[in-house]
């Protein structure tokens, strides 16, 4: 759905909601019966965009693709419909991150839900680090239409590559939904990482990301909704579940130039790029 096809006059403001949970590895039934929960408190607190955790369905730290592939997800599986069903019924636009089945492979996925549709993106890349070690990468950047503009989608480790966030900046992306499980060791990515590239794309990010401790491993929680200035609107405590929301005025993101002195300090991150420079870039 999109203003191009409906006719319809997208909103300048949308408040959207990161919900920062923990997961249970393996528990999938009980994982999504406190996702649908979530999504309702979210929804019932004026949420337009609600963002989950990566593989928040399975949790992330299996040890083999034999024993994660249980808890992995088909397309039209009850885990899958059920989300997509409470979102169009509650009438928001939801991420949810999963361990996605195909005939290809396995795949570290987020579920895109708005309206009738459904999108899925595949993350694009992958550190050696629990699950991922064993899961195909996904082959496409792209932004999605939805009801308030376009979003684009990134998962955890996505954002370190500048490029990735550049790219869907490019395709006219308002808002970077980030699904994560940044564990100790990855602070540098709430640090300034996520501050970064919403400054240098001037988008939003909403960043998901979960708390607990997984097969000893510990996860910081830190979820955050960042501004196209850079500016840090609400963030998480390390370990707390909680749900953070922030009013987006989605003009600030479409405004790509920054004039603070017309004619005399003017800065545009998107129109003063050189591409002829940047072949060295797409060479592997």
């Amino acid at each position: 759905m999109s203003e191009r096809t409906t006719g319809k006059r997208r909103p300048t403001t949308i408040r959207v909601a990161a919900v920062q949970m923990d997961v249970k590895l393996g528990e999938n039934k009980a994982n999504l019966d406190r996702i649908l929960t979530r999504l309702e408190e979210a929804a019932a607190n004026g949420a337009q965009l609600v963002v989950f955790p990566e593989c928040a369905t399975s949790g992330y730290c299996f040890t083999s693709l034999e024993e994660a592939t249980p808890h992995t997800t088909v397309m039209n599986s009850h885990y899958l419909e059920a989300f997509h069903e409470t979102c169009f019924n509650l009438g928001v636009t939801g991420i949810l991150g999963y361990l996605e089945q195909l005939e290809t492979g396995c795949y570290n996925s987020a579920l895109v839900a708005f309206g009738e549709e459904v999108a899925t993106y595949r993350k694009t890349h992958l550190p050696t680090l629990g699950v991922d070690r064993f899961v195909k990468s996904g082959e496409y950047l792209f932004a999605t239409d939805v009801p308030f503009g376009k979003l684009g989608i990134l998962i955890c480790y996505d954002i370190r590559f500048p490029e990735a966030a550049r790219v869907l900046a490019l395709n006219g992306a308002d808002i970077i939904a980030l699904p994560t499980n940044w564990p100790e060791g990855a602070e540098s990515a709430p640090d300034f990482l996520t501050r970064a590239r919403a400054w240098e794309n001037r988008v939003f990010i909403v960043a998901a990301n979960r708390v607990g401790m997984e097969r000893g491993r510990r996860f910081i929680g830190r979820s955050q909704i960042v501004a196209p200035s850079g500016e840090i609107l609400r963030e998480a405590g390390p370990e707390e579940e909680t749900i953070l929301y922030a009013d987006l005025d989605l003009s600030k993101a479409r405004q790509k130039r920054i004039i603070i002195e017309p004619g005399e300090w003017e800065l545009d991150v998107i129109g003063g790029r050189r591409p002829e420079l940047y072949g060295r870039l797409t060479e592997k």
